[in-house]
């Protein structure tokens, strides 16, 4: 499958949960979750649930909507149910490798979605096969899972505590565990997960945006480094780690998350119509009018509106029906795709002075393409503003960026990015801008910006990263 977005980071996952005893449609309800979650991961989808301890699941390859349908919902009774939408950033992109994960073990079963990448699963995994321990997926979730059914011995609490403080990294964790639904943050808190309330039962989900198709009120976002069991009893919270980096990504505001998401009690929307008119402070230009590359730059484009006067309007058409593609594109059929997404609005550009606002540039080449698509179209100049800082370094907690040599701010000047994608001038978002546009302080995560991450990295990562 070849992702037209090719310029973009990749999303990482989606992870959705409901606890309740009197719903009777639990399946269902996840379902419509992962619709919502759609956007954080389109490679597979899965949902398993629980009754009478016991578990039933269905993940396949595809979109949520290609996956289930209403037979198949119907099968998955229960009053706990988990469920996940997934982009591979480890192991390969095969059904095997689908979440939820269940495996089962001594105690029973577990059934597990995990959102994030842990940075010390290879060695763990290795000591644990030559103990004996067999493994069926290529993730690292699965080491999770397998840590989990080793400790049951110590009790449910204790088992997942020792768990937690075996494993490194980033992860948003959805369980059933021992009848209980189960949600987990880890300590710097990298990747999000957030609490609902609906009817007598509770939500876990990685955005706040899924709470709203469903009926359930958003309460509060999981802390990082807390454990969340929920049952009959209500929410018992227990906090494993104290880390005091807290570092929730910086990209879920750029990019990932929708806008109307709530994370760690910051507006989405917001955030990115403040980086919109921080960029306009930080690099104005004289120019006729000013759109953006839709949807993600969008928000940020009507904020650089707002602060500078200059108008909104749309220049480039988004084809929101054309999906996946299965081909495997030549690089004539690249520009083509590119040309099949987005397509130029002639009367809004021709003979204009432009500024085009995007939400990040990775590697340059979508952003050349549309620059020459506008300039085709009769645009007179094009100013490229960049709703996020340069990214330069390497990802290793959940998102799929390319290897360094690919990153074209880790490459080149901004000069040089200017040339390379025949732009009339260009400008990033300062990493003090983006900070104060969020609104979190220091508390998120800005190491593929500048290469300062939250915990040490093995340098098997940071070599691989650099050869592959």
């Amino acid at each position: 499958m070849y992702r037209i977005s090719s310029d973009k980071l990749k999303e990482e996952c989606g992870v959705f949960g409901i606890y309740s005893k009197s719903i009777e449609d639990i399946s269902q309800r996840i379902y419509f979750g992962l619709i919502s979650l759609q956007h954080r991961g389109q490679e597979s989808a899965g949902i398993a649930v629980c009754k009478d301890k016991r578990m039933n699941y269905y993940k396949e390859m595809g979109l949520v909507r290609e996956v289930f349908n209403e037979k198949i919902l119907k099968r998955l009774e229960g009053n706990i149910g988990i469920g996940h939408v997934r982009y591979s950033t480890t192991g390969d992109s095969h059904v095997i490798n689908a979440q939820p994960l269940v495996v089962q073990y001594i105690g029973g079963s577990i059934a597990l979605a995990h959102n994030g990448n842990l940075i010390n699963a290879p060695k763990i995994r290795k000591e644990m096969e030559k103990q004996g321990y067999i493994f069926q997926t290529s993730i690292d979730t699965e080491v999770i899972a397998t840590l989990i059914a080793k400790n049951y011995s110590y009790g449910l609490e204790e088992s997942l505590i020792r768990t937690m403080k075996s494993i490194k990294g980033a992860y948003a964790l959805n369980l059933i565990y021992e009848d209980k639904l189960i949600g987990v943050r880890d300590p710097n808190g990298l990747r999000p997960l957030a609490i609902g309330k609906l009817d007598d039962g509770y939500v876990l989900s990685s955005e706040s945006c899924a709470f709203n198709v469903i009926g359930a009120e958003y309460i509060r976002d999981v802390e990082p480094g807390e454990i969340v069991i929920i049952d009959d009893n209500g929410i018992n919270s227990i906090t494993f780690s104290n880390e005091k980096k807290k570092a929730l990504c910086s990209f879920e505001f750029v990019y990932f998350s929708r806008p109307d998401s709530i994370l760690d009690g910051r507006s989405v929307y917001k955030s990115r119509i403040e980086a919109g008119k921080i960029l306009s402070k930080e690099a104005p230009v004289e120019a006729d009018l000013i759109m953006s590359v839709p949807d993600s730059g969008t928000l940020a484009a009507i904020g650089y509106s707002e602060e500078s006067g200059i108008p909104f309007r749309e220049g480039l058409i988004k084809n929101k029906y054309l999906g996946r593609s299965f081909i495997e594109p030549s690089q004539d059929m690249r520009e083509l795709l590119v040309k099949l997404k987005l397509s130029v609005l002639r009367e809004n550009v021709e003979g204009k002075r432009i500024i085009l606002v995007d939400d990040s540039i990775v590697r340059g080449t979508t952003s050349k393409k549309i620059i020459s698509m506008l300039k085709k179209a009769g645009a007179k100049e094009i100013h490229v503003r960049v709703s996020s800082p340069p990214v330069k370094y390497s990802c290793y907690f959940g998102i799929d960026t390319p290897e360094r040599k690919h990153l074209i701010a880790s490459e080149y000047s901004l000069e040089e990015i200017r040339q390379r994608i025949a732009c009339d001038s260009i400008a990033f978002l300062s990493e003090e801008g983006l900070i104060k546009s969020i609104g979190l302080k220091d508390n998120i995560c800005t190491a593929c910006f500048k290469g300062d991450y939250p915990m040490e990295v093995p340098d098997t990562l940071c070599k691989f990263s650099m050869e592959k």
